[in-house]
């Protein structure tokens, strides 16, 4: 995930949690919308296209990708109330707003990509047994080459925002690994004009499920591990608590807890050690420069609780 390099260290407004980490430029929520919505209807207009030249025709290939077209349609759609999501206002019920919903549509999202999988397996080996007679391969690779065209266009619009959340990444994932799939489905299509081998057709929707399947297991780690207040990516506790450590005044950093409001916000929760005569005013500052310090390791809400050196303890991990 991106550094946020915002100096606001505000708690209440963190809009600033689309930052690019590595170029520093923010992602503008208005266009990261509008690529959410052209996709959506670009991609759903494509699926109704593959689905009826599929069903007529009776390719496998063209209807598994246009199953794996729609399950992207929705991934995008979710994404879409996901990030929307983000912009609701904490309440009293719901203290961090609904930015958890775009971890768990992540998970969704993974877990449905993988359900469509099985279903393209089990109808590609069927038909590996038993190819059909006659396929025309003109058809599919002109059907194909359009979803090219759609989907490396709608991969674009998410391409500069990729790096800065999730979901994000994981919409223009789904599109990238679109795009390859039908130049796949392009190939085979030509290899069916020449060759007639009708088979070919079958073994190309098992290599698409073979290629989801790579990117799908990613995500899954990522969102899962997030959905169970894991670490995210990129944030190491060892490190961070050495930086804090070596900052003048701090005898410990302790009791440190790391877990994702969002996919593209983090806290963190800790025990400052001070030594004991250390003044209120100082402590103040030090707050202020480590919270500073974490928003450069990608953590936007910092809760830090101070220890005097030498006071009892009885915590579980002094």
């Amino acid at each position: 995930m991106a550094h946020s390099h915002s100096h606001d260290h505000s708690d209440h407004d963190h809009d600033h949690g689309f930052s690019l980490g590595h170029h520093h430029h923010t992602v503008d929520p208005k266009d990261v919308n509008r690529a959410f919505v052209i996709g959506i209807i670009l991609n759903f207009a494509f699926v109704i296209i593959e689905t009826i030249v599929g069903l007529s025709i009776h390719s496998l290939s063209l209807l598994s990708d246009a199953g794996h077209n729609l399950a992207d349609v929705a991934s995008l759609a979710m994404s879409l109330i996901a990030f929307r999501l983000l912009k609701v206002k904490p309440t009293e019920k719901y203290t961090y707003g609904y930015k958890k919903t775009t971890i768990l549509v992540a998970l969704l999202n993974a877990a449905i990509l993988l359900l469509s999988l099985g279903a393209i397996g089990y109808e590609a080996l069927h038909r590996l047994a038993d190819p059909p007679q006659h396929l025309p391969g003109k058809i599919i690779s002109i059907v194909a080459a359009i979803g090219i065209g759609i989907n490396a266009l709608t991969a674009l619009l998410f391409f500069r925002s990729k790096e800065s959340d999730l979901n994000i990444r994981s919409a223009w994932l789904h599109l990238l690994s679109d795009a390859i799939v039908s130049a796949g489905l392009v190939l085979g299509g030509i290899l069916i004009i020449y060759t007639r081998m009708f088979w070919i057709d079958a073994a190309l929707s098992l290599i698409i499920a073979i290629v989801i399947l790579f990117s799908t297991w990613q995500l899954l780690r990522d969102s899962l591990r997030l959905s169970l207040d894991g670490v995210p990516e990129g944030i190491e506790i060892g490190k961070i608590r050495e930086m804090i450590c070596k900052m003048k005044g701090v005898i410990d950093f302790h009791h440190i807890h790391v877990w994702a409001i969002s996919t593209t916000e983090n806290a963190l929760t800790a025990h400052l050690v001070v030594p004991p005569e250390t003044a209120l005013d100082t402590i103040e500052k030090m707050k202020h420069s480590i919270k500073h310090t974490l928003l450069h390791q990608n953590i936007q809400h910092a809760t830090l609780e101070i220890e005097m050196e030498n006071s009892p303890c009885d915590e579980p991990d002094c």
